[in-house]
């Protein structure tokens, strides 16, 4: 509380120069805080920033102290001995208190978190400067001894706080009183008010109240805010004039008012004086108005009877109200729609329409309006109004709302149902039914026309049919249908929370369940074991209040919670609820009487015992005065809460009245049970002017905004200069990148110009349709290339042949059969163990086994896909429909588009596919590759990148093949790749025009090596492998001492042979099989136990290569590898050139459907068509290069085409990837080019929205002729009897399925299985 002692010293130095001219005067270099004074000396002590000084009575220094700087901070704890955190920091002293009795000064300082000392008074006289102005006047004496002083100024007064060894607070102003501070509200009167002469209250006189003058309207006027001794209360002694009531009024009012005013009958004036009229039946008035009721809206004469309307004899007068023009006189609202004509009743208007909206309504007006439904105006009008008869019968009832929209499956509830013309009386309600269910009308909640209650029905089963509309029959046969449903459903209640509570009752419990909102919160009756349990809420759980237990053994026994619901309907809650014992407070802290609240937060702790048994922190309530608190922790015996921060009010209305200042009560209440434990006391707040309030906030401000420019200033230009050096390195290293991308891109089109120079599709090696379609549809397969589907190898006996052929044949026509094939694919997929792998194969089999009638298939495909979507867009979110192949339709829309993509594959994208593949075959073999770890130097994936830098050279290898004659064929090499690496590279270079199928494999042929007259058969694993440790290197040329520069030609034989007939080859397949070997580089975390003990630190951090510093190479190899990107992106999506049909057809279908769907937006028909062609075939092509090609595809290989296909799929998607140094590698490394392939893929689906569509007629006839030219290839027969093992699986299933279909019976589809069952297994059936 130091800054209380800064504002007193501060408006001492400033309010005391008022109270004399002659003063002594004491400076001091640094802001004064705090002044005491000695009771006994009288010798006063001055608190100052870092000094503490003794003044004697003259203000003359006699001593000084230095409290500081030293070294201190926040951070640290007292005593400050190694804190590094401290700092040279001022002390703001505070002289707090004087002990006389010990001669000893209690002073405070803001140093070490406020520790006291005590400082000794000494008598030094020294020099000081200073400003404390004691005046020779006034002077003020009080018993007992003074311990502090602080001054404040209040309407120009200074006032002065003294504090006294009493604890006592007294306050002096210019020494002509003391007093207890604002006190205001305590003085009801003027005298009293000023009597007190306190400084701080006044008399307003405005509000005829004691008063601080801020609080006082108009307070500056003179005469309005009175404070003693200068004023004195105002007395009112005469007022003219006297009465003010005789003033523009009308007669009556006038001769009957209490101020006996009379009225001028000439002039129409009220006066106090006697020429006129006595009593308010001399008053000219009008009377007996005929008619009474006059109808809005039809002109009706009105005739009245006068009185006392002699003296305006001859005179013509015009009355009339807002509805009726031409009015003089001033007129008057009375209740309802009554007027008065100069102080008197005379009609009353009314309006049919209001509050009739219908025909019901209106039917039941009083017939004395005569008030009529209009069938033209559609209104109800005053009968004269209608130009038509008024219809005998209203029009049939309208319902338009149903409360509750649920109810129990027993009835027994009441279902309100609102509408209009629902009759006119309660007689008028013939009949009501609640989906289909007798109600019992209610005529006591009736409401004309608009609203009637009814019972609803019990039964005693389950509904067949739970839900339905709501019909009513009034009088007259009409009748209405509600357009809402009601529901007939089966409330289950689950679960009781908390489940103990304490005897007093008051604990909320909340029942959780299913359908708990049923029927209306009246309809609920819920008793915890017979106690009614009070419902506070009711939705889709449902809360209510214990009440008090009635039994004798506490705590009870586990009860039950039951819920009724109406009449009929009884639901015992699962589990129990136990009351337990009342919680007993037996202690409390702090234990004071009171607390003073100096912080934000209090937090108090009762203790007692059984807290936690009787309930939760959230139910139990604690309050200080009339606040609540919360409680944050409950234990068994204690609990903790934290009090308001701002002082409440008392709880009761005797302790508000009787003082404000008293401590307030604290109360626990837990259920019904409350105790009062405690009293909390809040510190008076004072207010800080806003004079210094302002600059205290300012000048730190402006000190820290200036602080802050002047450091991001440094900082801006440090980041500069560190950014200019950055970006001088990324230059660098930009150009390096360049220059190496620009000479290894013509490296690579110079080694691949042979290649592409004379590249046809006659080279290309294309796969045939069957083996294209072998693969895309059957690989992976759990048993590879030994598939039935890829083999075509059924095993079935001799014997059997013909008559299982006769029986598939009989199967292929059967699955022709639509409603056959529906069946047959819902059953498979409703049963739990048709799982993800099993949907796929079985979409394959049927993709071959219809490949005869495309366009059959087509149509099921459609069908399918129909219904998929309708399941998607209204129960499940859209843009996930095709997502993955979870379904046959989504499999067999794969095979769909793989089919009629292929000869657009050899026509248009095969070729720069084919590029795209063979450049980065050859980009990464012509840098050292991993053999065991499968990493290369160059990549395109950061996984498989080489993170070591491999010493190599590049040979080149004169290779003679035995057998095929003198001619030596040049091969490529580099000196660290192991042999059969070499080997691979050898056959790849001499059969490079033969397809990889009919190339040798690197297992069947041996490499023998020829330096001299002597031959050595090269292996990668000998006798003479290198070791490590406990590991072996495999051979490379190297190791042989194959080695040169690129011009030397080592005269090397190619040996094409049997593996078995050459010596030491079973020995290297021996050394092989140990699982220790590496090639280029060790794991690093498979050290040998030598080095890992006795190697040093840095032989140790150089087996850990650092990954990251080689991640420049997948620029380099990016950017040697992207015109053939480009290529393959530009023949794929670009819709200028040849699109296939059944793209556009496809497309179409997805547009025409998405229109048909008001929630399927322009981005979700996108997604459709990504995943539909992008996703599902091209994605799988790309990373997939051996389904369409007869090549073989490395792991190395793969891990870069893995990249692209990411590439590809984030450029078909329409979200917007945000990067950022967390981001993959892989996704960074396109991340300039992808805004372009996303708008080439946006332009390509616009492209073929605009062209024109293909029919159903020419998709039917493409189809057709694909099935014509290739069906024959393909192994049908084996198709057919893989799928025949689905239906004898899941037999009885299907068999059910098409009992149940009429369509089914009508065809007899069910005999035509049982007789292909019995044909193909001998399975019995019911023929």
């Amino acid at each position: 509380m130091a800054w209380r002692w800064v504002l007193a010293a501060v408006l001492a130095t400033s309010s005391l120069s008022l109270l004399g001219s002659a003063f002594n005067e004491f400076t001091s270099d640094t802001l004064i805080n705090n002044v005491v004074q000695d009771p006994i000396t009288s010798r006063l002590y001055v608190g100052t920033v870092n000094t503490l000084y003794q003044l004697d009575q003259s203000l003359h220094s006699e001593a000084r102290t230095r409290t500081g700087p030293e070294l201190d901070n926040r951070q640290c704890t007292p005593p400050v001995t190694s804190c590094e955190e401290a700092v040279e920091t001022d002390t703001i002293t505070s002289c707090s208190s004087f002990h006389p009795s010990k001669d000893i000064l209690i002073v405070c300082g803001s140093l070490y978190r406020g520790i006291w000392f005590s400082e000794e008074p000494v008598y030094v006289e020294q020099a000081a400067q200073g400003r404390v102005r004691p005046g020779n006047r006034p002077c003020f004496t009080k018993k007992g001894l003074m311990t502090a002083v602080a001054v404040a100024v209040e309407t120009e007064h200074a006032v002065a706080f003294l504090g006294t060894t009493l604890g006592e607070v007294l306050a002096n102003s210019d020494g002509h009183s003391e007093s207890f501070l604002q006190a205001c509200h305590l003085k009801t009167d003027c005298k009293s008010c000023v009597a007190q002469k306190d400084p701080y209250c006044g008399w307003c006189v405005l509000q005829g109240k004691c008063t601080r003058k801020g609080d006082c309207p108009r307070a500056e006027d003179d005469n309005t805010w009175l404070w003693s001794p200068n004023q004195q209360c105002v007395q009112i002694q005469a007022f003219n004039p006297p009465n003010l009531s005789c003033r523009k009024t009308k007669c009556i009012a006038c001769v009957t008012s209490e101020w006996q005013c009379q009225w001028n009958a000439q002039d129409h004036t009220c006066s106090d004086r006697d020429d006129s009229v006595d009593g308010a039946d001399s008053c000219p008035q009008f009377e007996n108005p005929d008619p009474h009721l006059i109808p809005v809206g039809h002109p009706i004469p009105i005739s009245f009877q006068g009185k006392n309307l002699d003296i305006y004899k001859d005179h013509t007068f015009k009355i009339g109200t807002e509805l009726m023009k031409h009015t003089e006189e001033e007129f008057t609202f009375n209740e309802g729609l009554k007027f008065n004509f100069n102080g008197y009743e005379v009609m009353v208007l009314y309006n049919c329409s209001l509050g009739r909206e219908d025909c019901s309504l209106c039917k039941n007006a009083d017939p004395k309006y005569n008030c009529v439904w209009c069938a033209n105006m559609r209104s109800c009008v005053y009968r004269k109004l209608c130009g038509s008869q008024e219809p005998a019968q209203c029009p049939n009832p309208k319902i338009t709302d149903i409360i509750p929209r649920f109810g129990p499956l027993k009835g027994g509830i009441v279902v309100t149902i609102k509408g209009s013309n629902l009759g006119i009386k309660e007689e008028d309600i013939k009949k009501v039914t609640v989906a289909g269910v007798d109600c019992v009308h209610q005529g006591d909640r009736y409401s004309v026309s608009t609203r009637y209650s009814d019972s609803g029905g019990a039964e005693s089963h389950p509904w067949p049919i739970n839900q339905g509309v709501v019909e009513v029959e009034v009088e007259g046969g009409r009748t209405g249908r509600s357009e809402v449903l009601f529901t007939y459903r089966d409330p289950i209640p689950e679960k009781v929370s908390p489940s103990t509570g304490p005897a007093a009752g008051g604990t909320v419990i909340t029942i959780s369940g299913k359908h708990l909102d049923t029927a209306n919160k009246d309809d609920v009756i819920v008793t915890v074991g017979g106690t009614p349990c009070k419902v506070l809420s009711f939705g889709s759980e449902i809360t209510c209040e214990t009440g008090v237990y009635k039994g004798q053994k506490v705590p009870s026994e586990t009860l039950s919670v039951s819920m009724r619901y109406g009449k009929s309907t009884t639901k015992d809650v699962p589990g129990s609820f136990q009351y337990s014992e009342n919680p007993k407070l037996t202690d409390y802290s702090p234990k004071n009487s009171f607390v003073w609240l100096t912080a934000s937060h209090l937090s108090l702790s009762p203790q007692g015992r059984g807290f936690s048994k009787a309930m939760t922190a959230e139910e139990a309530q604690a309050f200080v005065g009339d606040a609540s608190c919360k409680v944050t922790i409950l234990q068994d015996d204690k609990l903790f809460l934290e009090a308001p921060s701002t002082q409440p009010r008392a709880r009761s209305k005797r302790q508000r009245r009787d003082t404000s200042s008293d401590p307030l009560d604290l109360t626990i209440k837990f259920g019904n049970g409350e105790w009062v434990v405690g009293s909390v006391n809040y510190e008076r707040k004072y207010e800080v002017p806003l004079a210094i309030i302002i600059p205290a906030v300012i000048v730190p401000m402006l000190l820290f905004i200036a602080v802050s420019v002047y450091c991001y200033r440094r900082k801006s230009q440090q980041a500069e200069r560190e950014y200019e050096k950055v970006k001088h390195q990324l230059e660098n290293l930009e150009e390096s990148v360049r220059d190496r991308c620009k000479k290894e891109f013509t490296d690579l089109m110079i080694e691949m110009e042979d290649q592409t120079n004379d590249l046809s599709e006659a080279r290309i090696p294309f796969l045939d349709y069957k083996t294209y379609t072998d693969r895309v549809f059957f690989l992976p397969s759990k048993d590879g290339d030994n598939d039935v589907m890829i083999t075509g190898k059924l095993d079935i006996p001799e014997g059997r042949k013909v008559i299982v052929a006769q029986a598939l044949n009989q199967f292929s026509n059967l699955l022709n059969s639509k409603t056959f094939l529906i069946n047959f694919i819902k059953t498979l997929e409703g049963r739990p163990d048709f799982n993800a792998r099993s949907r796929v194969y079985f979409a394959s089999l049927l993709t071959v086994a219809l490949h005869g009638k495309l366009e059959y298939y087509t149509d099921i495909m459609r069908s399918l896909l129909l219904e998929l979507m309708e399941e998607y867009v209204h129960s499940k979110n859209p843009k996930l429909m095709l997502r993955r192949s979870e379904t046959v339709v989504e499999r067999m829309l794969c095979n769909w588009m793989s089919i009629c993509l292929y000869q657009f594959l050899r026509d248009s994208a095969g070729e720069p596919l084919y590029k795209l593949f063979k450049a980065i075959k050859h980009q990464v073999e012509k840098g050292p590759v991993d053999a065991k770890m499968k990493k290369a130097k160059y990549t395109l994936n950061d996984t498989g990148l080489l993170g070591d830098d491999v010493e190599y050279c590049v040979l080149t290898l004169q290779v003679l093949v035995h057998g095929e004659g003198p001619d030596v064929t040049p091969v490529k090499v580099l000196n660290c790749d192991t042999i059969s690496q070499v080997k691979e590279k050898i056959i790849e270079q001499v059969y490079r025009n033969l397809p990889y199928s009919q190339r040798p494999k690197v297992d069947s042929v041996a490499l023998e090596w020829r330096p001299g007259s002597t031959g050595q058969i090269l292996s990668d694993m000998d006798l003479t492998s290198q070791k490590e440790g406990r590991w072996k290197r495999l051979n490379t040329l190297a190791h042989y001492n194959v080695s040169g520069s690129p011009t030397l030609f080592e005269s090397v034989i190619f040996c094409l042979m049997p593996t078995e007939h050459v010596h030491g080859v079973p020995v290297e397949n021996a050394l092989l099989e140990d699982d220790k070997v590496f090639h280029l580089v060790r794991p690093v975390d498979e050290l040998d136990d030598v080095k890992s003990k006795r190697g040093s630190l840095k032989a140790k951090a150089t087996t850990k290569a650092i990954a990251e510093i080689y991640l420049t190479r997948l620029l380099s190899v990016k950017g040697t590898l992207q015109q053939f990107v480009d290529d393959f992106f530009r023949s794929v999506l670009c819709s200028g050139a040849v699109v296939p049909p059944a793209v556009k057809y496809f497309f179409d279908f997805l547009d025409e459907q998405a229109l048909k769907h008001d929630n399927v937006e322009e981005e979700t028909v996108h997604i459709w068509k990504t995943n539909s062609l992008p996703m599902r075939f091209w994605v799988n092509i790309l990373k997939n290069p051996h389904f369409i090609f007869d090549v073989h595809v490395t792991e190395v290989v793969d891990a870069s085409l893995s990249v692209i296909a990411q590439t590809f799929m984030d450029a078909c998607t329409k979200t917007e990837h945000k990067l950022s140094r967390e981001s993959p590698s892989n996704k960074l490394l396109y991340a300039k080019e992808i805004s372009t392939y996303k708008k080439m893929v946006d332009d390509y689906y616009k492209g073929i929205k605009q062209m024109v569509p293909v029919s159903d007629q020419d998709m039917n006839t493409h189809l057709a002729e694909v099935s014509r030219e290739h069906t024959d290839t393909l192994n049908t027969q084996a198709a057919l009897h893989q799928l025949y093992q689905y239906a004898s699986k899941y037999y009885d299933g299907i068999i059910q399925s098409l009992d149940e279909d009429p369509a089914a019976q009508s065809k007899q589809l069910t005999l035509r299985l049982q007789q292909i069952a019995a044909a193909l297994e001998n399975k019995v059936t019911d023929l």
